[in-house]
């Protein structure tokens, strides 16, 4: 079984990276781009009452082969996603356990959770399918880390790690990072789209132009986040409850928890400022990528570099 769970994960991350290939295509040729566009001539009144000819761009119904690109990128996600969770469920009945005890299969947990999320937001808004080429090339890296890097045979927990709160803990916060994975990528390309339509952006003019329309982006980063944080709140409480029972005290100053807490600070002011009027949507999406990134932080720079309490969990 943990054979087939690794030999599993390679179909995953092939899957993923030709996936991202479709998606690229479709993002290039699809209707939106600039390459399908065509500009169309109208007529239009000047102050004077003299008609001049105006170049309106005029989108351009997606060609054969894009289509088929969209229709190959979702198949391949679909391919992937089936083989991502035969790697996760055969790696936990190989170690006869939930299979979230390490780093290696936390990041195959998050990633998963984070293909499902996508997933959900993808047939719930079918405009927004050209953030799977993002979604996916997000998660193949972050497979691809953890088979290179993260990977270790299978085998028994220490007996710290015996507990039901590996499941209920391990479990909501593997959840959390998953969502807020897809949240993260909104967020980026909100970022993207928002300054193309402002005119200050630095990235090549056709990315942003390619991009879901800016309301958008931000109405699913903040639907993403405000369905993510709640769990992520739940997982850490219940960390702490599992710390009061194993070492005595719900709170101990432990780098994972110290960042798990700035990482809760961070999206909750994300949700504050969200609510707040006078804060501009681009300084919201802004926050939402540096929690991202203290997530990245808690996930690799803590179990990576800083010992703890956590340490015996291993690599």
């Amino acid at each position: 079984m943990g054979g087939g769970s690794n030999q599993l994960l390679v179909v995953t991350i092939f899957c993923y990276v030709l996936a991202m290939m479709a998606y690229a295509i479709e993002y290039a040729f699809g209707g939106r781009s600039l390459i399908a566009r065509a500009a169309t001539r109208s007529l239009v009144t000047a102050g004077g009452g003299a008609q001049e000819l105006e170049e309106v761009p005029a989108e351009s119904p997606p060609s054969t082969g894009s289509r088929r690109a969209a229709q190959a990128a979702l198949g391949l996600t679909l391919l992937g996603y089936a083989a991502h969770i035969g790697a996760l469920v055969t790696r936990g009945i190989a170690a006869d356990r939930a299979p979230w005890g390490n780093m290696y299969e936390f990041v195959m947990t998050g990633t998963l959770v984070g293909l499902t999320a996508w997933l959900v937001v993808l047939f719930r808004w079918r405009t927004l399918s050209h953030l799977g080429l993002f979604v996916t090339l997000v998660a193949a890296l972050l497979l691809a880390v953890a088979g290179m890097t993260l990977y270790v045979p299978v085998g028994p927990l220490v007996p710290a790690l015996h507990s039901y709160w590996l499941v209920i803990h391990v479990g909501a916060a593997a959840t959390a990072s998953g969502i807020f994975l897809v949240g993260f990528v909104a967020a980026a390309m909100h970022l993207i789209r928002s300054g193309h339509d402002a005119g200050k952006t630095r990235f090549p003019y056709t990315l942003g132009e390619r991009l879901p329309q800016a309301p958008t982006l931000e109405r699913v980063t903040f639907r993403v986040h405000a369905f993510a944080f709640p769990i992520w709140t739940f997982g850490v409480m219940a960390g702490a409850i599992w710390a009061e029972a194993a070492w005595g005290r719900y709170w101990n100053w432990d780098p994972k928890e110290v960042w798990s807490f700035i990482a809760w600070v961070v999206y909750a002011g994300y949700l504050h400022a969200r609510s707040t009027p006078s804060v501009s949507r681009r300084v919201t999406s802004w926050i939402a990528i540096i929690g991202w990134l203290t997530m990245l932080v808690n996930l690799f720079g803590v179990n990576l570099v800083a010992n703890g309490l956590h340490s015996y969990a291993g690599v």
